[in-house]
């Protein structure tokens, strides 16, 4: 172990830390924070994303994975849809990152009013974060989709032999956006007004491809857009500060104020 490093930090560039410390100061002067996140935030969490080499698009399914988490797929097919949920979508023994832990130190400082996500994982959340704004729902809430009853967590989900059911004999639905389904207005009016009012937004872990979730950036009016992301977005070219980096590697170094 390196003595001289007393966070057990790895080493970077001259460039990467002038990046990040222009990050850490515009953080530290915003009246006005939000992270706006995509799957990137939880995969240092072992939760893989979508797009990526080993991601779901690219794994051998009898069925794509977009097919399997539509809603036509899950009124036609509750068992083959149940059967790919359980497999890949609930993942076990998960835990917050370095990341998850920084936004809810920043939230608890006042220096972060809202983060918006497109995980349904609920890291946030568990890291200790209160103003999260779910755009695709979360695998820790469900509901019957003939009475409405709610059941929290993934248990019902996970016990239940084939498709879960509930007890007024409806079939259970994950309270997540399935593909063909629209967004929660309500979430959708929070996250745009806390985008909008933001005089600082952090973009992270996201190549900002998926509508209408990407298109929120648009509300943007505010002073600084920095997008952090392992690989370049459409978005490059209208951010302030683009950083080329795992989130990890970034939010360690970001020091609280």
């Amino acid at each position: 172990m390196d003595n001289s490093n007393p966070n057990n930090e790895t080493s970077i560039s001259q460039e990467l830390q002038e990046k990040i410390d222009t990050l850490n100061t515009w953080v530290n002067e915003s009246k006005s924070t939000v992270f706006f996140g995509g799957a990137g935030v939880s995969t240092e969490s072992g939760i893989p994303d979508f797009r990526s080499v080993d991601g779901l698009y690219n794994q051998k399914y009898d069925y794509p994975p977009e097919t399997m988490i539509s809603h036509t797929f899950f009124v036609k097919h509750p068992d083959e849809f149940y059967r790919f949920y359980k497999d890949k979508l609930i993942i076990h023994g998960v835990k917050p990152n370095i990341t998850h832990n920084k936004l809810a130190e920043l939230e608890n400082a006042g220096k972060l009013d809202a983060v918006v996500t497109q995980n349904i994982d609920g890291l946030h959340q568990m890291a200790g974060s209160k103003k999260v704004y779910e755009l695709h729902g979360t695998v820790l809430r469900n509901y019957c989709t003939q009475c409405g009853k709610r059941y929290e967590g993934t248990d019902v989900i996970e016990n239940a032999p084939g498709v879960p059911k509930c007890t007024c004999g409806g079939t259970i639905k994950p309270d997540v956006v399935l593909y063909e389904e629209g967004l929660d207005q309500d979430i959708l009016e929070g996250a745009v007004n806390a985008i909008a009012n933001a005089d600082l937004l952090i973009v992270g872990g996201t190549s900002l491809v998926v509508y209408p979730a990407a298109g929120l950036l648009t509300y943007f009016r505010g002073s600084h857009l920095v997008l952090v992301n392992k690989s370049s977005t459409p978005m490059d070219h209208r951010a302030d500060l683009v950083i080329n980096c795992g989130l990890g590697e970034v939010f360690k170094r970001i020091q609280v104020g």
